[in-house]
């Protein structure tokens, strides 16, 4: 009995338990808000509220970057040569673009099955609502993907955190000090004690995640009716939820063939991280507290620091879902017939045109807006969806965390025996 209640003692105190809780007062004060004061008023409130939100994922946000470049070089510079580096990015592309697929296709499947978009009818849909989203799309193309994965300046990347301009910066960086051997040993030493420093910030910084939560969400039920929306939207959302949840089942299912029983422990593991990301929808700023549960469940640290960024820039799986999931939906809404043929070849768009967009506010609205304009559905669409996307951008961003700690787990797992091996020849 006394263990079950230091138990309980020990969770309420813990960071999972303290998000769970500012949850639900953030909801609670949200909810009381809405109905106790005029619409005029709730805007108000909730546009100072959600900067305790603002703050907190500003907070992470300056540590990413310093974290991504410091811990990225190191682990490549320990990886040693462009082969293991090759070999590591091979089975995390083929892993990431896997995983994408598979969900591009979970999404295209349940739209089609359960046709959410037929026969709807949505009335007092505000279209100048979508015009910030919309506005955006002429950065997202095939062509311009090129020019938006290499960078012209790290110092420009750094600033607006563009995570995958980082990566292919740190990588040329990484591989050229570990061609230079004990030459540079100095310098990765002290990038490597520079990477813990920012990693005890993270402790520091992780304090004001419940605070940012009930920002959040008392900012959303503050100026949104969630039983009205939830009414509405009942069959987007309901069959949103199938998918999702499809999508879930398959990931768990996944790290139990590959981690056996420790998918267990990992689950466990990133609950707090899976928290952060569902109450502050963002999977950007669960980013360095996921690095440190990862390490502390057993993967090394050059793996982690390899696979955590690109992860966060090709494998963002609860995203990818709702792309196909959305696309679709606003097309059945405006009559637009899509055969199969047209389906997937907007499945292939969204796998190229959502690669390395991380960065981008909304990211996947912006890019349903610019797969509706390629494939003549009205992108004005966009506004359908706009009131309801803050509840389907929670559990995306979740799973989104989800995929990449598996992700990284695996390989992790994979590269065991070969970075025993490596870490013998470096000693000898």
């Amino acid at each position: 009995m006394q263990v079950t209640e230091t138990k309980k003692k020990s969770f309420l105190s813990g960071l999972t338990g303290q998000i769970i809780i500012a949850m639900v007062l953030g909801a609670a004060l949200g909810i009381i808000i809405h109905n106790s004061i005029s619409q005029e008023a709730a805007v108000s409130f909730s546009n100072k509220i959600k900067m305790l939100a603002t703050i907190f994922i500003r907070l992470v946000q300056m540590i990413i970057a310093p974290l991504v470049f410091t811990t990225l070089v190191v682990g490549i510079a320990k990886l040693g040569d462009i082969k293991t580096v090759g070999r590591i990015g091979g089975k995390a592309l083929g892993w990431f673009f896997t995983a994408s697929f598979i969900s591009l296709l979970i999404g295209l499947f349940f739209v089609n099955v359960l046709k959410p978009g037929v026969g709807l009818k949505l009335d007092h849909v505000d279209m100048t609502a979508a015009t910030e989203v919309t506005a955006k799309t002429k950065i997202l193309s095939v062509e311009n993907f090129v020019e938006h994965i290499v960078p012209k300046s790290i110092f420009e990347a750094m600033a607006t955190n563009e995570i995958l301009q980082i990566v292919i910066f740190s990588i040329f960086f990484g591989l050229a000090a570990a061609s230079l051997g004990s030459t540079v040993k100095p310098i990765i030493n002290a990038f490597d004690k520079a990477s813990h420093i920012v990693l005890k910030m993270v402790n520091y910084v992780m304090n004001f995640a419940p605070i940012g939560v009930f920002g959040a969400i008392a900012g959303v039920f503050a100026i949104r009716d969630a039983e009205e929306l939830i009414i509405t939207y009942f069959k987007f959302f309901g069959s949103f939820l199938v998918g999702i949840s499809t999508l879930w089942v398959i990931l768990i299912v996944v790290g139990y063939i590959f981690l056996k029983g420790r998918m267990t422990e990992l689950l466990k593991r990133i609950v707090g991280p899976l928290a952060i990301a569902f109450g502050t929808t963002s999977s950007e700023a669960v980013f360095p507290k996921l690095t440190e549960e990862l390490e502390d469940f057993g993967v090394k640290d050059k793996i982690v620091a390899f696979m955590l960024p690109l992860g966060y820039s090709f494998n963002l799986d609860g995203s990818m879902m709702y792309m196909t999931f959305a696309s679709i939906f606003i097309a059945q809404f405006y009559g637009v017939h899509l055969d199969l043929g047209t389906q997937m070849a907007m499945l292939l768009v969204l796998m190229l045109t959502s690669k390395g967009i991380a960065g981008v506010p909304r990211a996947s609205l912006v890019i349903v807006a610019a797969t509706c304009g390629m494939f003549k559905i009205p992108v004005e669409g966009i506004a359908l969806i706009l009131p309801i996307d803050h509840f389907c951008d929670m559990f995306r961003s979740a799973t989104n965390v989800l995929g990449n700690a598996l992700a990284t787990s695996v390989v992790g797992k994979w590269e065991d025996g070969k970075e025993e091996n490596l870490d013998i020849a470096e000693k000898n």
